[in-house]
């Protein structure tokens, strides 16, 4: 895709690699977020941190704070406006129409806001978000709507967010999402990994078009994260949902608002593209 050849170009090579991208980060005052924000610095990028208006952050050189909400579509245009690259790390807990309103609709504006813009992009939802569980359905649908917005993609499904020990520092990338128990032994991982891998992957070639579950397991963070990515299947081309998915959630059985909304998602990315 073009804009993965915009980016390896700045660095005249593929893979992981350190190519100054502006990132876009929302969610970027939550507990991931910021460690989001802390990575992208790290590895050279400029970033942009999406914060409610009532938010108060102290931000490090090179971060350009804007004030916005996802669930103000009239706030996202700015806040996409130039960027190379979206990181989502919002997210809600429990309430169904919470997980609607910002999980889902969140990127559902977000990717309206870009006009057909191709970027790259990284989202964050969670392991077992394929168990039809209520809320698990909304970010599983934005994950639907990511992959129809044309753009070069990385979903990360992480499991329970920092039930790490300390040498529990490896990760471990699973496809499938069989780990369904509700509980820690699906799987553990620190924010710090999750924040690390959902920034290298938007560089790398081989995360390119990936869904899966990241959890950790005994040993070292390996200094590069591309074998792992290579190693995972890609999803298929024009799929809607990750390639070892169970195909548990139908799009005839699907709201009618929300086939509406990946049909916009498709039409825009055609248009976008001419």
């Amino acid at each position: 895709m073009r804009i993965l050849e915009e980016i390896y170009a700045k660095t005249g090579r593929k893979g992981c690699s350190m190519s100054r991208l502006l990132v876009l980060v929302i969610g970027a005052t939550g507990s991931v977020g910021r460690l989001v924000v802390d990575e992208a610095l790290r590895a050279g990028h400029r970033v942009r941190a999406l914060v409610r208006p009532s938010g108060r952050t102290a931000w490090a050189d090179g971060v350009e704070e804007l004030r916005g909400d996802l669930t103000r579509p009239e706030t996202l245009e700015c806040a996409v406006d130039g960027v190379d690259a979206i990181v989502f790390t919002h997210g809600t807990y429990g309430s169904v129409e919470a997980a609607r309103r910002v999980d889902y609709s969140g990127v559902r504006d977000t990717l309206l806001a870009l006009k057909g813009r191709r970027v790259r992009m990284a989202l964050m939802t969670a392991i077992g978000v394929t168990d039809r569980k209520g809320a698990h359905d909304w970010k599983r649908r934005a994950e639907r709507l990511v992959r129809a917005s044309g753009s070069p993609y990385t979903i990360v499904r992480p499991g329970w967010f920092d039930y790490n020990e300390p040498q529990q520092q490896r990760p471990v990338l699973l496809q499938g999402d069989r780990r369904q128990t509700g509980t820690p032994r699906d799987g553990v991982v620190s924010r710090r990994l999750i924040a690390r891998v959902l920034v290298a992957g938007l560089v790398s070639k081989t995360a390119e078009l990936r869904t899966f579950e990241l959890v950790a397991e005994t040993g070292p963070d390996p200094e590069d994260l591309d074998e792992l990515f290579a190693a995972t299947d890609n999803d298929a081309a024009g799929a809607l949902d990750a390639f070892h998915d169970l195909r548990n959630m139908p799009l005839n059985d699907e709201p009618a608002s929300v086939v509406s909304d990946l049909s916009r998602a498709k039409v825009q990315t055609a248009l976008g593209g001419l």
